[in-house]
């Protein structure tokens, strides 16, 4: 998800610009551009931008592992065939607002309200932080329709977790997104948060986010989904056909709070 405050913040830089003869290669990593993004993520935690930079730097070639196993599966291979584009369905407040109480999709619509964003604002933070875009560096068309769909079933699978968009509610989300994707960079991201996270043991912090983890080893490849198709559903029943239990309410951490309390920096 993205904060107003991360809006703002996106427009930085969420790198320095390789320059010429070091323009990133499609699957090499980039340890220093992970570094200098998470130092600036440390510095602002709403600056999600660095969260696309540190994930697409350290990515290695785990989307096309990733994007192949969508491939082998029936919605993969629709999805990729008609070219579908999840954003769309997520933009249409409208057909949204249409479908019934309870439905994934009023529940994603309440979500994105209370957090105050939408389904853009991840989309101006990943080209905002993207090496790819900035070096013009071209991507298959079918590893770039996956890892756009990813992008934007983010906040879904904060519905269908019941992760709120606070910093502890996206630790834990991104914890049982590497459970889901085995992404070295989101991977690395959690590793930090663990370590940081330690001072809010009073928030059961560190057990939330490892809960996280294992959530996300229990439950179905949320990658695979039909999205579209469970937007008019239940919620309890996509919850169950998805593996994923009601989470237990927890005492979310904003970054506010955080600041306010001088414990970054």
């Amino acid at each position: 998800m993205v904060s107003p405050a991360a809006e703002s913040s996106s427009t930085e830089r969420a790198f320095t610009r390789p320059q010429r003869g070091e323009l990133p290669k499609h699957g090499r990593l980039r340890p220093r551009d992970a570094l200098r993004a998470m130092r600036r993520l440390l510095e602002n935690p709403d600056n999600t931008a660095q969260v696309f930079t540190i994930v697409e730097a350290l990515s290695g070639r785990s989307g096309e592992r990733n994007l192949e196993k969508f491939r082998r599966t029936p919605t993969g291979a629709e999805v990729l065939n008609k070219r579908a584009s999840l954003l769309g369905a997520l933009r249409d407040r409208k057909a949204l607002e249409s479908l019934p109480e309870g439905s994934l999709g009023r529940a994603y619509l309440r979500f994105v309200d209370e957090e105050g964003i939408n389904a853009d604002g991840l989309v101006d933070a990943s080209e905002t932080g993207s090496l790819r875009r900035a070096a013009a560096l071209e991507i298959d068309e079918d590893l770039e329709l996956f890892a756009d769909r990813m992008r934007d079933m983010h906040d879904l699978w904060h519905t269908v977790t019941g992760y709120k968009g606070d910093l502890l509610g996206e630790a834990s989300l991104l914890a049982f997104s590497f459970a889901q994707t085995w992404n070295p960079g989101i991977g690395f991201i959690v590793s930090v948060a663990l370590l940081r996270m330690g001072r809010f043991r009073a928030f059961g912090a560190q057990r939330l986010v490892l809960e996280g983890f294992a959530r996300g080893l229990r439950a179905a490849w949320l990658p695979a989904q039909d999205w579209e198709a469970l937007l008019p559903l239940d919620l309890g029943v996509v919850r169950r056909r998805l593996r994923i239990g009601t989470l237990a309410s927890y005492e979310p951490i904003r970054s506010w709070m955080v600041k306010e309390s001088r414990l970054v920096g």
